[in-house]
């Protein structure tokens, strides 16, 4: 009886509309075959900390107090007994120290937000530099970019809900940076806080970051997973004798998939159980008197606090009727057109090319030696500004003055990038002429024979046509690609 009913069920599912689009999903999966590279599992690391985040932010938010009201302390946490408190940090002290597993879940989740800016940024260079945006791939790129940038928003949003000290600085700097914005920068302070500092930041910041940017960011990841998915999947160029090696989406890459997020989840629980972060505690509740020595941001948000500290000091013009802070507004400027250069790259790579063919195989990033080296200047660019934002611990570690630090950096960021982009350009157009050396003489052996007229020689192997592969074009003697 049992299984009748079973049977029954099953008829009835794929007799429906849902089942039959379902099944015919399924089927389409099974038969779409995916290469087994390991570059390709880092696109199941973000959303396995998606997931994360979510599911413990849902707990998260049963016990979270949105609120900036005053309140006294009286939790277990003995230095702070009956000290005047907001309710948000009430309640995040109550889930640090007082309810079984509060803590756990509040380090889990503050990780996987750490985590997941990281495994973004791993993919998009991934794409980058073997050539996965290209056509008809450019949408995935513009969308996986649309994610990092909610994934950052998120974040920085939950930045200011513990209302503890660290979170007060960082709003402080935020309202500074809001009201240096000539004409808008009132109004986007009064829409953040409604009011003077701290106003409503918590009750305005806590929607944000509960419903709105997630919600926004699941939308765009589905978006993307779809587009990925309609796309033939791309491969690296493999030798003949190591033809790539392709597998069902489902079940095979899909069981793997899921196999790799439980592992993922598994470290953010491990790391969320042995790693202290984001200590409330011994932070103390927030006062817009005080501001916290030493405080440094989330390491994703680092860029931003970097560039405001290598603008020079006393930058600012007036001009029609008002005050211009450039030291605020440069920085904004260059952050926004860098992040705006990346979002477009796809398209500007094709228009300084004029390449609209599709592409739908990957390159090896020595192939495309201008492409690499522009990656290797961006990431000497925006990682200048990331350690720009400890300049003060560095100058403290080196016992160097503040302002020498500084200077460095800003020398590092204007020769950094250009010394980066050559330096990497000639590797690639070296390693080009070691693949077209062995295309043409094969590979050495470290055998040395003596001809019968005396002369000693290394003798080689392969080449040829088995070697065309590792060149572009796969041509006798390919120009080599810039």
């Amino acid at each position: 009886m049992p299984r009748r009913i079973t049977d029954r069920l099953h008829m009835l599912l794929v007799g429906s509309k849902p089942g039959a689009v379902a099944a015919a999903i399924v089927a389409w999966l099974r038969e779409r075959a995916v290469p087994r590279h390991w570059t390709h599992w880092f696109g199941v690391v973000p959303p396995a900390l998606v997931v994360v985040l979510f599911v413990s932010g849902a707990i998260l938010t049963v016990f979270y107090s949105a609120s900036g009201d005053r309140t006294s302390y009286h939790g277990s946490y003995a230095p702070l007994q009956g000290v005047e408190v907001s309710e948000a940090f009430d309640s995040v002290m109550r889930l640090s120290y007082d309810i079984p597993g509060g803590l756990l879940l509040r380090q889990v989740h503050h990780w996987a937000a750490l985590a997941l800016p990281a495994a973004l940024c791993i993919q998009l260079a991934i794409l980058f530099f073997t050539g996965g945006f290209r056509r008809p791939r450019r949408g995935g790129w513009v969308l996986l970019v649309l994610v990092l940038l909610l994934a950052l928003a998120t974040g920085w949003s939950g930045y200011a809900l513990p209302d503890d000290l660290l979170a007060g600085t960082g709003l402080r700097i935020t309202q500074g940076v809001a009201l240096g914005i000539p004409v808008v920068g009132t109004w986007i302070s009064a829409l953040l806080f409604g009011g003077g500092f701290p106003g409503e930041a918590i009750e305005r910041l806590a929607p944000l970051h509960i419903v709105v940017l997630p919600v926004l960011l699941l939308v765009v990841l589905v978006w993307r997973t779809i587009l990925v998915l309609r796309d033939e999947p791309p491969s690296l160029p493999e030798p003949p004798d190591r033809p790539v090696v392709r597998e069902p989406t489902w079940p095979n890459a899909g069981i793997r998939a899921l196999g790799l997020g439980a592992i993922v989840t598994g470290l953010i629980l491990l790391i969320g159980a042995t790693a202290t972060v984001g200590d409330v505690g011994t932070n103390g509740p927030s006062d817009p008197a005080s501001a916290g020595a030493g405080s440094q941001p989330d390491w994703y948000t680092g860029f931003l606090d970097g560039a405001l500290r290598l603008v020079p000091p006393g930058w600012e013009v007036e001009w029609l009727g008002g005050t211009w802070t450039l030291a605020v507004l440069v920085p904004l400027a260059v952050v926004g057109i860098f992040i705006l250069i990346v979002l477009l790259y796809p398209f500007l790579e094709s228009w300084a090319t004029r390449d609209r063919s599709p592409h739908l195989d990957l390159q090896r990033p020595r192939n495309a030696a201008n492409r690499t080296a522009l990656g290797a200047a961006g990431i000497a660019f925006i990682g200048t500004l990331w350690a720009a934002a400890a300049a003060d611990h560095l100058a403290v570690l080196l016992r160097l003055s503040l302002e020498g630090v500084l200077v460095g950096f800003q020398v590092l960021l204007v020769l950094g990038p250009a010394v980066a982009f050559a330096v990497v350009q000639r590797l690639c157009l070296g390693l080009q002429r070691k693949d077209l050396d062995i295309v043409e003489h094969g590979h050495e052996t470290g055998v040395i024979v003596r001809l019968p007229g005396g002369e000693y020689v290394e003798e080689h192997a392969g080449g040829g046509p088995d070697e065309l592969w590792r060149v572009p074009g796969g041509s006798a003697r390919p120009a080599l690609r810039r």
